[in-house]
């Protein structure tokens, strides 16, 4: 194929550096089977919890060393989150995508700030806006000095605890002319769905991404866990690390045929 399938994948959270050197060079053999064009994603603070006491993962400072392990030893393209203007330059010294978490997609100091570093931006919709909203934020990303964007689409909220992913939301973000990433296992979330945590269901991650890249996006995002059941953050989401390589098979067979 002429372009190259992008895939932003990795564990939700940075549980422990084991966890994360033996996951990344999993998912990097995959990738190179596959032909993929790949960053290795997990963040070293999960700002969001459901709950005060739910893990929130090593800190930026720790984070980004194994980050920069990952990176060094496995020569991997790193993708991670930022919650704060602060941690913009920070992150962009080990970071090749810098995203913007939904619930801060508005935020104008966070996305100068990441402007600011001349990476590559990835915002997430946020659950209560509508695709053709996201038009804001890319005008403040490009006033800021920064085109180097793609935008995310993560569903939207449809009742309490649940959310929808209206694929025509993939077809309206393209019209700003920048790529458009798919976050397959965030869209089968149910937000705070157990209580005092973040349910979901990860059966139906492939049939959404195969809708969405069906549709035209670009890219997909994919949180993967060797053991999603006992994972610390987003379990009921993520996609088990033994499947992602038959999954990812499929998928690029769609991806194929309409690109």
């Amino acid at each position: 194929m002429d372009k190259k399938f992008m895939l932003i994948a990795g564990p939700c959270v940075i549980e422990s550096e084991e966890l994360v050197m033996k996951e990344a060079e999993i998912i990097k053999g995959i990738a190179e089977r596959l032909n993929l064009d790949y960053y290795f994603k997990s963040s070293f603070d999960k700002a969001n919890r459901t709950s005060i006491s739910s893990f929130r993962g090593p800190g930026i400072d720790e984070g980004l060393r194994i980050l920069k392990k990952v990176k060094d030893t496995f020569d991997l393209k790193i993708a991670t989150d930022i919650h704060e203007p602060w941690q913009a330059e920070k992150v962009a010294q080990v970071a090749d995508i810098i995203q913007i978490p939904a619930f801060l997609c508005r935020q104008t100091d966070l996305l100068v700030a990441a402007a600011a570093t001349g990476k590559l931006i990835n915002v997430k919709k946020a659950q209560f806006i509508a695709p053709w909203d996201m038009e804001n934020v890319v005008r403040k990303l490009e006033d800021s000095g920064n085109k180097n964007i793609m935008l995310c689409e993560r569903g939207t909220t449809f009742g309490y605890n649940t959310l929808v992913v209206d694929m025509t939301g993939i077809i309206e973000m393209k019209k700003f002319g920048y790529p458009v990433v798919f976050d397959a296992t965030h869209s089968v979330q149910k937000p705070g769905g157990k209580g005092n945590t973040t349910g979901g269901n990860r059966a139906y991650v492939e049939p959404l991404a195969k809708a969405a890249i069906a549709t035209g996006a670009d890219a997909l995002f994919l949180e993967v866990h060797p053991d999603p059941d006992n994972a610390l953050s987003d379990g009921p989401n993520m996609v088990k690390l033994d499947e992602l390589e038959s999954i990812l098979t499929r998928l690029i067979k769609v991806y194929d045929s309409v690109h």
